[in-house]
């Protein structure tokens, strides 16, 4: 039900009904690959801002595990190399940890074919109760 509820989510994302405008066309073409409980794996990204992309994928990741919303409290990327325009990319998010009401998840975005790294993003997230009610309008 939380792995339904994640991919529902980030579908809504792109289809910009919950979303902003950065995310509507950050998420644009995307196509869920794969998705199970604490993983989420994508194809085929068009152009979009990298940043927003590991937020949005960390994010359906870890509430695919925990089905509620989280709140960011540590957010870090690193950035290898570019992916040019149309270029097609995979990203994948991972739930690596848990503690508490703390979950950790890892980001990748490799390029199609050869598997580069492009960009790697660990988050940490926090349940968030006053979250759930902002869910309808934002990723918060």
């Amino acid at each position: 039900m939380a792995l339904q509820k994640s991919l529902n989510w980030l579908q809504d994302l792109s289809r910009g009904t919950i979303s902003h405008e950065l995310e509507k066309l950050t998420m644009d073409g995307l196509q869920i690959v794969h998705g199970q409980k604490g993983l989420i794996r994508y194809g085929n990204w068009h152009v979009g801002a990298i940043a927003t992309m590991i937020d949005d994928v960390g994010s359906a990741s870890i509430y695919s595990v925990v089905d509620h919303v989280k709140a960011s409290l540590d957010f870090n990327i690193s950035f290898y190399a570019t992916a040019k325009v149309q270029e097609e990319v995979e990203i994948e998010a991972k739930v690596i940890g848990m503690k508490g009401k703390l979950s950790q998840v890892l980001v990748e975005i490799r390029r199609k074919g050869n598997g580069e790294l492009i960009a790697l993003g660990k988050q940490w997230m926090a349940t968030s109760r006053d979250s759930v009610k902002a869910a309808k309008g934002s990723k918060l």
